[in-house]
């Protein structure tokens, strides 16, 4: 176990900084804050494809969603523990370039930090929550059970890599390409399938297993389990609302500029 949170420890940093030596190195033109940001983000989109992957091992391998266990459950917890203490520090690291090539900060300061955290502070919170509640709770809590669920919240993060790549597209100024469109259409279908859809769909297997109909699945769950599951969709939905007004915001733009195309070769 200590071997698996010791190699996340080492593996996200060494890719992190890796990245960036190779960036700075390839795209001479780009500022600190292009390749710190986009470093971040590659970095976020490995982690979540290897939770995905491990989400997927385990869901498979899982045919009884209770008792059945497998190894890389507690493995992977481990491993991806040091990342997200890691990405809070290189999400700071990007705004504090970002802040810096605007001329708003030239120097770490305390001030900056609590900007940083205001700005941010539902994905802090998150990575935190995830570290302090759900890793001990997967660890020491379960007594062994529901390896099947925890498979499920590796694969909440499919949608990630695409929401990194778009922000990548943005940062590149490829926001108004053919790729970004699609990229959005597969963020919005991964998010909504994978982080929402997911929590029906662990609730429907359980029930099925014990002959129980959906709409009664949950009063025959514990109230702590729940909440639980209500804490985590909350945001989740959040994060949804956030991302179709995004969309639409987008669509509204690229529509008037078709319109104003159009007027144009009518004059």
């Amino acid at each position: 176990m200590i071997s698996a949170l010791v190699c996340g420890a080492v593996f996200f940093p060494g890719v992190f900084y890796g990245l960036r030596k190779i960036l700075r190195i390839t795209f001479r033109e780009w500022s600190d804050a292009d390749v710190v940001c986009v470093s971040e983000r590659l970095v976020s989109a490995l982690h979540a494809s290897l939770a995905t992957a491990a989400g997927v091992t385990v869901v498979s391998s899982c045919s009884d969603v209770m008792t059945d266990s497998h190894w890389l459950v507690n493995s992977f917890v481990l491993f991806g523990a040091p990342y997200m203490a890691f990405d809070i520090y290189a999400m700071y690291l990007s705004y504090y370039h970002t802040e810096r090539v605007r001329g708003k900060s030239s120097h770490h300061s305390l001030r900056l930090v609590r900007a940083f955290l205001v700005k941010d502070w539902t994905l802090v919170l998150h990575h935190v929550a995830l570290i302090l509640v759900f890793m001990p709770i997967t660890l020491f809590f379960r007594r062994g059970l529901g390896d099947f669920f925890i498979g499920c919240m590796f694969i909440t993060e499919c949608s990630t890599p695409f929401v990194s790549l778009g922000k990548i597209l943005i940062q590149l100024r490829l926001d108004d390409t053919r790729l970004h469109r699609v990229n959005g259409f597969i963020v919005l279908l991964t998010f909504f399938t994978c982080r929402i859809l997911l929590f029906p769909f662990m609730y429907w297997m359980y029930g099925r297993q014990f002959g129980i109909p959906l709409y009664r699945v949950a009063f025959h769950l514990p109230l702590q389990c729940n909440l639980g599951n209500l804490v985590i969709l909350a945001p989740q939905v959040y994060w949804f609302v956030l991302l179709l007004r995004k969309a639409n915001r987008l669509y509204q733009r690229q529509r008037r500029q078709m319109e104003d195309k159009d007027s144009l070769r009518t004059d």
